[in-house]
């Protein structure tokens, strides 16, 4: 008995030994705001990100490029602004869009694996070409239950490999969906988010249940019941991907593997609110970033560099030793057009524009220099959301001023279907137009001016539009010039409306 024992405690430790080193684990939320206790969310339940911020380095300033599920996913997996990777909206269904075939010498998945490592995805995918974007190990599980998704990767993760693991682990929550809840007593009730009604628990998840009392309310919402309904289910949701942020943690620790994988979680985009999701606003923009980089000496850094989603995939390389500073491309750069002659059906169509080298950076060098700058200006835009929703929007922001361009502002704001029935908006919506919504009224929201300009420094909750105000006219000047000349250098085809409308 005891001879077995030892036996174990001996092929234990020579599989923590053979495990490789600098793994990857990028974990990427579906509409989740940084309402987590790490960034001061008094109410949020996230113990487990909460550990990996207070070792690793917190983001103060994370943005996404653009607040679209799809959208999104083509620039966190390309380094790429939506303008040269090509995909502008939903690819799924009728939407149809997708990124060009170039950006296959670029893409994440494809360059981890040039650079030595066994690929991994589990959870939602929501990018197309597969082939552009393609993972060698694919793993299905309920993608709303984020314990059991990391169960379904553990063999994976703890597999003897002399090979480095990169796994993409994409949760459904905190997306709506699942219905309604039908035990509310308004009206308009409150959509689920994700969670089991009557508050069933999902297998192996210990679910947090909130007080509509005692939820924060965002700046960009109003504070009503139907709000507080909505929030309570919104805040289960993300406290059911903590749970399985530490089960991953778990498997890690138990496997060896904890102080040899590098640990990034962050989300597509803001909540699904309106104000949030699908705007250029920062709640539809500001995103939680948190990471632990194992090799790193200097932890538990409070971040306030300005990084983008154009930065992961740089970033991701960097750490796996594949990328290479002076040309800031991979050191296996792809050609794509030899690369998309082993697909005759393909290799005959337009590859899209050349691509060379990455629109992001890689921030590993700054983890752990918590006042080192990265960006001086971040960029962002929106066109579609779901193909119906035509609102191209084009963004200029630094620590000072922010500039939004709503280029079909002569249109009223469409609503992606799911944030129109919601009930945080229908209650103000059916009032009328002149009801408060978060800083704006209703139909300041749905009608909105060509330009917005704020300092944004001073007014972070983008209360007061100074584009019309003379004392600024100069300042707004020199901020369209500098967007319009980002749209130049990104080939954006929507830079010729300056001249055209």
């Amino acid at each position: 008995m005891k001879s077995g024992f030892l036996f174990l405690i001996l092929a234990f430790s020579l599989s923590t030994l053979s495990a490789a080193e600098r793994n990857v684990i990028f974990f990427i939320t579906d509409d989740e705001s940084p309402t987590l206790g790490c960034y001061g969310d008094p109410v949020a339940v996230t113990p487990a990100i909460d550990e990996i911020a207070a070792d690793g380095t917190l983001f103060l300033n994370a943005f996404a490029t653009t607040a679209s599920c799809s959208a999104s996913r083509s620039v966190v997996m390309s380094g790429l602004h939506n303008h040269l990777n090509g995909q502008y909206g939903h690819q799924h269904s009728y939407h149809k869009f997708e990124s060009f075939k170039n950006v296959a010498s670029l893409s994440l998945p494809r360059v981890m694996a040039n650079a030595g490592y066994r690929t991994g995805h589990i959870g939602k995918y929501h990018v197309a070409p597969e082939q552009v974007y393609r993972y060698e190990n694919y793993f299905k599980a309920n993608s709303r239950n984020a314990v059991e998704m990391a169960d379904k990767v553990k063999d994976f993760i703890t597999a003897d490999d002399e090979k480095p693991f990169f796994l993409y682990f994409g949760t459904s929550d905190p997306h709506r969906g699942g219905g309604n809840d039908k035990t509310s007593k308004l009206e308009l009730k409150a959509n689920l988010f994700g969670n089991k009604p009557n508050k069933e628990s999902f297998p192996g998840v210990d679910e947090v249940f909130y007080d509509p009392a005692k939820v924060t309310i965002p700046h960009f919402l109003t504070d009503t019941p139907e709000t507080r309904e909505e929030l309570v289910q919104y805040y289960q949701s993300c406290s059911r991907i903590d749970r399985g942020v530490g089960r991953l943690m778990k498997i890690l620790k138990e496997s060896g593997q904890w102080e040899k994988t590098l640990f990034v979680f962050t989300s597509d985009h803001g909540m699904a609110f309106a104000g949030g999701k699908t705007t250029v606003y920062e709640g539809g923009l500001r995103v939680p970033f948190v990471v632990r980089n194992p090799y790193e000496e200097n932890r538990g850094v409070k971040h306030n560099g300005m990084i983008s989603h154009v930065d992961i995939t740089p970033s991701l390389l960097d750490f796996a030793g594949g990328l290479n500073p002076k040309s800031n491309a991979p050191n296996q750069m792809v050609d794509a057009k030899k690369f998309w002659k082993d697909f005759p059906e393909v290799a005959k169509d337009n590859l899209g524009p050349a691509i060379k080298k990455y629109h992001g950076k890689s921030w590993i060098s700054i983890l752990g220099k918590p006042d080192a700058e990265h960006w001086p200006s971040i960029f962002a835009s929106h066109t579609f959301h779901e193909i119906q929703m035509y609102y191209p929007m084009r963004v200029i922001r630094d620590k000072e001023y922010k500039l939004i361009w709503n280029i079909a502002h002569g249109l009223p704001y469409p609503f992606a279907s799911d944030l129109w029935a919601a009930s945080s908006f229908q209650a103000q919506f059916q009032k009328s137009l002149d009801a408060p919504y978060g800083q704006k009224t209703v139909g300041e929201y749905i009608n909105r001016p060509k330009f917005e300009f704020y300092k944004i420094g001073e007014d972070p909750h983008e209360a007061s539009n100074l584009a019309s105000d003379p004392a600024y006219a100069e300042k707004l000047a020199e901020y369209q010039e500098k967007l319009k000349e980002f749209q130049k250098k990104m080939k954006d085809p929507w830079v010729m409306k300056w001249d055209y409308e």
